[in-house]
């Protein structure tokens, strides 16, 4: 039995078991096969604001309060539930990096977060993947909007619609990384928003341009993790394209909604020298769970709908 075949047995196993208690909160929970130099950029003020503004220097506020009050980590209080349940969410994950990378193993700092559907919490964990591994001394992060149909994340931290992004930087060789890179009020994060919404979203991910992309980002920066935001597995198929380019991937599993063998069909479409893990969200908790926090953002009812591409001038 393949190890992706154990994890999805294992949650199948966990939802049978859930259905023969009685249910007291929610919260997200680690999947049991998740384990298997510095670089120059500036820090700008730590000041908490309540929003999210961008200026000429391409710097924005993140707005940590607003984030916190929905349920998200907060880099200010590294104590919270929901921060010590992604601490040990994040732990394999960087475990993975420095083993791989001191194996020469390409790519492993490159960690796609996708699910199958819409709604099951994937932009909410990938935000707090981000927020967790701010707090680490010796890591910087990097958030990439790569969900080219919703754009969720921009949403929530604040970055507008016609920021320049990452299919800008595809579209145009004259648009670099540098020229669509977002500073941040946390000294170690840094954005790359999605950009303007493009009607060949998928053949971009998979042009040669992106593929050179991934590969200077993995490399350049060792020390960076670099966090995407992916579209969801089976509504996309820009996120089959998006797992190419990554060493890990976290698979975001909606607890009592999802069932194994859907996750088996959305796990099966990643190659296998892919490391993949599965995170369990929105789990309920019980008298022998030690979770205690629960999460309830979601996606809006048509995927990718407000998200006008150019070219057609449609909504998705």
């Amino acid at each position: 039995m393949s190890t992706i075949e154990k994890a999805v047995e294992k949650l199948g196993k966990k939802s049978q078991k859930n259905d023969s208690a009685a249910p007291t909160s929610s919260s997200p929970e680690v999947g049991v096969d998740l384990a298997s130099a510095p670089d120059s950029w500036g820090g700008a003020d730590t000041a908490v604001e309540p929003s999210a503004t961008q200026s000429a220097n391409k710097s924005i506020v993140l707005p940590i309060k607003e984030l916190e009050a929905k349920g998200f980590v907060s880099p200010y209080k590294p104590r919270s539930y929901i921060a010590e349940e992604y601490r040990a969410i994040k732990r394999p994950l960087l475990q993975n990096i420095d083993t791989n990378m001191a194996q020469g193993t390409d790519h492993a700092n490159l960690i796609m977060v996708t699910s199958s559907f819409e709604g099951e919490g994937k932009t909410f964990s990938a935000i707090n993947l981000m927020l967790s591994i701010s707090i680490e001394k010796d890591k910087t992060v990097l958030f990439v909007d790569a969900d080219m149909a919703k754009a969720s994340a921009g949403s929530l931290l604040g970055i507008p619609d016609d920021t320049p992004g990452l299919i800008d930087v595809l579209e145009d060789e004259d648009i670099g990384i540098e020229d669509v890179l977002l500073n941040t009020n946390l000294p170690n994060v840094r954005i790359i928003p999605v950009g303007i919404a493009h009607e060949r979203s998928t053949e971009l991910l998979a042009s040669e341009r992106m593929k050179q992309l991934m590969a200077e980002l993995s490399a350049r920066y060792p020390d960076r993790v670099i966090i995407f935001d992916s579209p969801p597995f089976l509504q996309t198929s820009e996120a089959a394209v998006l797992a190419d380019c990554m060493g890990q991937i976290v698979f975001v599993v909606e607890a009592e909604k999802v069932s194994p063998d859907v996750v088996k069909q959305a796990v099966s479409r990643i190659s296998d020298d892919k490391i993949i893990g599965m995170l369990l969200n929105k789990a309920i908790r019980y008298p022998w769970d030690n979770y205690t926090h629960g999460y309830g953002y979601g996606y809006g009812h048509s995927y990718g709908a407000g998200r006008t591409r150019i070219g057609g001038g449609q909504n998705e």
